[in-house]
């Protein structure tokens, strides 16, 4: 089968002088590596809690629990697949306290408030129907403050968990995520902690789903996730594993809760996270690509020319091995809206909407962008859960049919593309 970013290099972007900028080829590669179905894939990003089923007499400006829940993402099956979504990317749906998902209260067990067990396999189900993959986000360095482990272990110093974290000064200072005081980090140099952990992971692997996006892989050391990968890739060779590697906003006394190698001197150069990214090439099949959003992103506010965009994005990608998967997004759920970034041009949007489905890597939509949800201010203007106004609920009540269609089209024409491979 030919290469489909050859395709992509034909019809790569020319601007207005009649230049071309080419890109590397993201070969289509053995399946005994690099799982092959992920390059074919268009991704939409969905946060459970604000995606459907929303309960519109909360306050959605507030964190909580709005309603939104597996049901509903059922329920608009045939909303996404009209767009021409392939695979769609879930937030985490176990138990938890927190309405985003990534406080895990229990490993093994669904949020009450997204559903059930069965209400999940009935979405994996109903989106293999549909030819849709999944895939879901997995935590695999910290829980909630409100774990029952942690809760143990904090309130009885002889108890068996009391090992399963990492405190400095007993019982009230710990290593965190980062500096947050609700998320202490696990210590997966126990054994009985990575047990727990991996054993959850092939828990929801065989539930059915194809692959997982992992929350701060910068976390783990390497070697703890060279064994999660190796584990999981026995039970399905197939099952793709994209990593979350981000350094921009560390303090440097958070430096001590994550496991890099020259992490203080990158420290000073956050602004860089491709070179993040190589160090995980030989352990997982790619990382999400903050490198291009920030580039994306400065271009539609004018801050770089066409050129020199393309220029350092055709850099970019010959760092990496032609099988590593770098899927693009201009947007998530940690950032402000892309809309917004661009001060709710909607045609800046489109611009940078094309460029994106012209790259040789996967295109992720982060779910409203369709729909030209924007937000009031900056996530970053809030002294507290700002980033809310990123996650408002889904606005099913007012399409916005002409951004719906382009994107519409724009799956199309990849779509076209790489049936002609």
């Amino acid at each position: 089968m030919q290469n489909p970013s050859k395709r992509f290099a034909k019809q790569s972007y020319k601007n207005n002088n009649g230049h071309k900028y080419h890109y590397p080829i993201l070969k289509l590669h053995d399946m005994d590596a690099t799982p092959a179905w992920l390059s074919q894939q268009i991704i939409y990003h969905i946060l459970i809690d604000r995606f459907n089923g929303i309960d519109t007499t909360k306050d959605s400006k507030k964190p909580e629990f709005l309603g939104g829940n597996i049901q509903g993402i059922i329920d608009k099956i045939e909303y996404l697949k009209d767009l021409g979504i392939t695979t769609i990317w879930i937030s985490p749906f176990n138990k938890t306290s927190a309405y985003h998902g990534y406080h895990i209260t229990d490993f093994y067990a669904v949020d009450p408030h997204f559903g059930t067990e069965t209400d999940l396999k009935l979405l994996i189900h109903t989106c293999h129907h549909n030819n849709i993959k999944i895939i879901a986000d997995f935590v695999a360095n910290h829980c909630s403050n409100q774990h029952p482990y942690f809760l143990e272990a904090q309130s009885n110093p002889n108890s068996p968990y009391k090992d399963w974290f990492i405190f400095t000064n007993y019982p009230d200072t710990y290593q965190r995520f980062l500096s947050i005081n609700e998320l202490p980090k696990l210590n997966l140099h126990n054994l009985e902690t990575q047990h727990h952990i991996l054993n959850a992971a092939k828990k929801w692997q065989n539930l059915g789903f194809d692959g997982f996006r992992l929350d701060h892989v910068i976390g783990p050391t390497r070697t703890f996730w060279k064994q999660f990968s190796e584990e999981l890739k026995k039970e399905n060779p197939n099952f793709v594993l994209l990593g979350e590697a981000w350094m921009m906003g560390i303090r440097w006394n958070e430096l001590s809760t994550i496991n890099i190698p020259f992490k203080r001197l990158r420290w000073f150069f956050p602004r860089r996270p491709d070179k993040l990214y190589k160090d995980y090439q030989n352990i997982l099949d790619g990382c999400l690509d903050f490198y291009v959003q920030q580039l994306l992103s400065q271009y539609g506010n004018g801050f770089l020319t066409t050129a020199w965009m393309h220029r350092h994005i055709r850099r970019h990608y010959k760092r990496f091995k032609q099988d590593y998967y770098l899927p693009s997004f201009l947007d998530n759920h940690d950032m402000d809206r892309i809309l917004y970034q661009l001060n709710n041009n909607k045609n800046t949007l489109k611009t940078l909407a094309y460029l994106q489905f012209n790259l040789p890597q996967p295109p992720i939509i982060y779910y409203g962008t369709e729909q030209a949800m924007s937000q009031e201010k900056s996530i970053w203007d809030c002294p507290s859960h700002g980033d809310v106004l990123a996650r408002q609920p889904m606005q099913w009540n007012t399409q916005e049919n002409d951004l719906y269609e382009f994107y519409k089209e724009l799956i199309r024409q990849r779509k076209d593309m790489l049936l002609e491979c």
